[in-house]
């Protein structure tokens, strides 16, 4: 069935792959976003853009209002941009999703889903992890993520909760730096490359909310991730190799604990499996 589909952060790189498969599904689709001049792609692609900003309440209840669904997907964590940084990040997960949220529901709005992090669920070890996995010691951005998800199930709106693991592909960032440093010789493994990561291609994110707007597994908070997690050392040995670059070496930041996550609740309740299965295939080129 067509909805009404409000998009908060609909001039960000996740908005560029969803949006138009939103579209493509017959549903009205609202760009939520403070600049306008930044929203050529969402008017290509046939949504409505509105003008608002996460920390102005009056702004988003006149946007969103007569809305079935409200996605908050706005994050600002440093991009290929040059904007962004991980304090305003956390701001907007710790101050602007309950404003969001509130305003959600002083504009009548029935349905909620919050773009989350899998990192909530990272084990830190080898072992396979799920949704019903806790860190034992959160980081900062982790227990502010962890915050953010509460704030959502208090919300007393139908909420559905998608934790992305790493992004990468087309306009993330993420690859091309890795791949601009292999070339330059300055591609280093995070701490000795022995740490599982689980990623997911910004395409196969797109993939799995745009399910979820369809199939709305109520009151569900879901992982998004690859079907095969792998090391630091596989996924950079084969940038480096694609690149025609010599193995990294050890030695560089290790920035995230060890994920090795599981997909299985998302794909049994979305319908849903990463086209980009694993690291080979989404990093093909």
């Amino acid at each position: 069935m067509p909805l009404t589909v409000s998009v908060v952060g609909g001039t960000g790189v996740y908005a560029r792959h969803l949006i138009p498969r939103l579209v493509a599904r017959g549903h009205t689709v609202r760009a939520l976003v403070r600049r306008p001049d930044a929203a050529e792609f969402a008017r290509a692609c046939g949504a409505e853009v509105h003008v608002a900003d996460v920390f102005e309440p009056e702004s988003l209840r006149t946007a969103m209002a007569g809305s079935d669904v409200a996605l908050n997907i706005a994050t600002a964590v440093p991009g290929p941009s040059g904007r962004g940084d991980f304090a305003s990040n956390e701001r907007l997960r710790r101050e602007g999703a309950p404003i969001w949220l509130q305003a959600c529901a002083d504009a009548g709005v029935p349905r909620v889903l919050q773009q989350s992090i899998a990192w909530v669920n990272a084990g830190g070890t080898d072992e396979w992890t799920d949704e019903d996995t806790l860190p034992a010691a959160p980081s900062a951005g982790v227990a502010t993520a962890l915050a953010m998800e509460e704030s959502v199930r208090n919300s007393g709106l139908d909420w559905v909760i998608l934790r992305g693991a790493h992004f990468y592909g087309p306009g993330t960032g993420a690859d091309q730096r890795w791949f601009d440093q292999a070339a330059a010789g300055t591609l280093l493994l995070p701490g000795e490359g022995d740490a599982f990561t689980t990623l997911i291609h910004v395409a196969d994110m797109a993939e799995a909310t745009a399910a979820a707007v369809d199939r709305w597994p109520s009151r569900q908070a879901l992982i998004i991730g690859d079907d095969a997690p792998a090391r630091w050392s596989e996924v950079y040995g084969y940038v480096a190799a694609l690149a025609g670059a010599d193995a990294p070496e050890p030695g560089g930041p290790s920035n995230f604990v060890s994920t090795r996550l599981r997909n299985t609740r998302a794909r049994e309740a979305l319908g849903w499996a990463p086209a980009y299965a694993d690291y080979r295939s989404g990093l093909a080129r």
